[in-house]
């Protein structure tokens, strides 16, 4: 026996499967209602012996679908005992060869919903395989889950069918026959609907996501993302002030907005966030890259408060060796212009970090440890202990001659700048020993220290080439064809721009040299602007974002001014090894492996291809 019947105008227009196109209203949506009935509780070894369905758009019924199958072994006892379904009722049923094709085209543009709709799709979905239909991109609901977040324990005892039946109402009694029990989550689903609609939700992707987690003050301020722009770029969460609260980076900020008003958002911090925000910017950028690079330079300078990386880059410091006849080592919060070209190890995180890196450059070089100013035509008569120990040379009271302390400094200089073979041959002579010894303890802070020597003269290595450079332009093929190109003057992003596919690039190129930002030398760091108003050199995250991008597949150097170089055997190598042996250290938290090194970007200089 087979039913099927539709009521005039019963044709859907609706043709989203998916949930990219967001913002459907619910009176617009068709909704298919299945529910099935089977000779098992799961698809393997299990069959379909009813299908029912019911087809409703704008509360109104469209059509209904309903037929017995026979399966291909008999109905055990306990399953006809439950729906009342037999073997003889079954004899001349079709067969789902025949069934599945017509639910689909039945059900085709359509939402499935279901009741616990993970074991109904489950069975659809085993009889397309087995049947060689391809399964179509069904957006579903299941009634189960919205009830959940909707129906409270002193309203009915649980969320089965019957119970939320007898609770909106259902004009039909649940009675494990499918037709019977598909109109009955007809109506319990009308009923959460409505429920859902006094919350606010009004769309078919706010009720697919609904969730009680999901506050109305959350929910009401949707708007705000709906008129972003489907492009990527940078998107900033404002007060009623029109202070940043947040700043964030999307492929395409209408997307990635709307999910802060959804159950997907489940960040705390994020739900007070758009509590509080009253405007959304959109920033729309050229690239992936000018949008992380616009994010960066928002967060540090504006600071919101819902941000919680990159918002204090000025706690960043530097150690240097001072510029006197006597150099030691400091730690400056930020290098100058006149650095450009001084030995220093950097940035580091925080200045605890700093200190415990010149720790470990003093266990190696014998660099003196006292503050005062030293001069070389009036030594001093006092010494420290560094002296008796060997540890110092003792320039403070003329011991050492300024001759022989510049050979130290150089070591250090050497240290400094990325060269640390040495240095770190000496530690990892001085580590095994204590390791020997079996004093763990010592040999980790001593390790942790030399680490964080060694991680910031990497960087510093790393990022001083690229900011000594006064323009690098570099290109890469865009996703949808053409070229993304960037200009890069001393580590700082001075533009950005794409060429369309197809298009002759070098037009672009030429473009992009012209107008791009004009960017003042630094030492790798400095304010947004300088005194004459231009931006200073990079901050060093950006340098680090920039120099990621040059580094990825598929990236061609098309112009470049000056030198950029890359060392192979510099202190990322020194880094490299002493993360592995220490990693092979007993310890609580042990390094992990270590990182890809940094290498050249060995492509020619030239044209580029359409």
């Amino acid at each position: 026996m087979q039913m099927v019947h539709e009521r005039s105008g019963g044709s859907s227009t609706f043709t989203q499967e998916t949930f990219d196109d967001l913002g459907t209203p619910l009176a617009d949506v068709t909704f298919v209602v299945v529910d099935l009935e089977t000779t098992g509780g799961a698809p393997a070894g299990s069959e379909i012996t009813e299908v029912g369905a019911v087809k409703v758009r704008g509360g109104q019924v469209l059509g209904e679908f309903q037929t017995l199958l026979r399966p291909s072994t008999p109905i055990p006892a306990f399953i006809t005992v439950l729906t009342g379904i037999t073997n003889a009722m079954v004899v001349e049923a079709p067969r789902i060869t025949t069934v599945l094709p017509q639910f689909l085209e039945f059900a085709r543009g359509s939402v499935l919903v279901a009741h616990n709709a993970g074991f109904d799709v489950s069975f659809l979905k085993a009889a397309a395989q087995e049947t060689g239909h391809p399964w179509p991109s069904f957006a579903v609901l299941d009634t189960v889950r919205l009830a959940r977040q909707l129906v409270h324990k002193d309203e009915a005892p649980n969320h089965k069918l019957a119970s939320l039946a007898r609770l909106f109402g259902a004009s039909t009694t649940p009675d494990h026959r499918a037709l019977h029990d598909a109109r009955a989550t007809v109506d319990v689903l009308h009923g959460l609907i409505e429920r859902v609609g006094n919350l606010g939700v009004h769309t078919l992707e706010e009720l697919q996501s609904y969730s009680s987690r999901v506050s109305s003050a959350q929910r009401r301020k949707r708007f705000l993302a709906e008129a972003m722009p489907s492009k990527p770029g940078v998107y900033v969460f404002r007060d009623g002030g029109g202070a940043p609260l947040y700043v964030g980076t999307a492929t395409d900020l209408r997307r990635r907005t709307l999910t802060y008003f959804t159950a997907s958002e489940t960040r705390r911090r994020m739900a007070e966030m758009v509590g509080l925000a009253e405007s959304l910017t959109p920033i729309v950028c050229e690239t992936a890259l000018e949008a992380s690079v616009r994010e960066l330079r928002l967060i540090a300078e504006h600071k919101p408060r819902y941000n919680r990386r990159s918002r204090h880059p000025e706690k960043a410091v530097w150690v240097r060796l001072t510029d006197e006849a006597f150099p030691r080592l400091s730690v400056v919060r930020s290098l100058k212009d006149r650095d450009v070209g001084a030995q220093y190890a950097g940035p580091f995180g925080s200045r605890r970090s700093a200190e415990a890196a010149i720790t470990a450059l003093h266990e190696v070089v014998p660099l003196r440890q006292c503050t005062r100013r030293l001069s070389a035509r009036s030594p001093g008569s006092d010494a420290c202990v560094l002296l008796e120990i060997g540890r110092c040379g003792g320039p403070c009271i003329g011991v050492q001659s300024p001759a022989d302390y510049a050979e130290v400094t150089r070591r250090a200089g050497q240290v400094l700048t990325g060269r640390t073979t040495d240095a770190v041959g000496a530690l990892r002579d001085r580590l095994d020993e204590l390791a020997a010894q079996e004093r763990f303890e010592e040999a980790r802070t001593l390790r942790d220290r030399m680490m964080a020597l060694v991680r910031a003269t990497a960087r510093s290595q790393r990022l001083r080439p690229l900011t000594e450079t006064p323009q690098l332009i570099a290109a890469r093929r865009g996703e949808n064809g053409g070229w993304e190109l960037v200009c890069v003057r001393h580590g700082r992003l001075a533009g950005a721009t794409v060429s369309p596919r197809g298009a002759d690039p070098l037009p672009y190129v030429a473009a992009l040299r012209e107008t791009a930002d004009v960017v003042r030398p630094g030492a790798g760091h400095g304010g947004p602007h300088g005194s004459d108003g231009g931006p200073l050199a990079a901050l060093p995250e950006e340098t680090e974002l920039v120099l990621r991008w040059l580094e990825s597949p598929g990236v061609r150097l098309v112009d470049l001014d000056g030198e950029w170089t890359c060392p192979v055997g510099g202190a990322g190598a020194s880094r490299a090894e002493l993360e592995t042996r220490a990693s092979s250290w007993a310890d609580d938290a042990p390094p992990g492996g270590a990182p890809a090194m940094p290498r050249p970007l060995d492509r020619p200089v030239g044209a580029l291809p359409a």
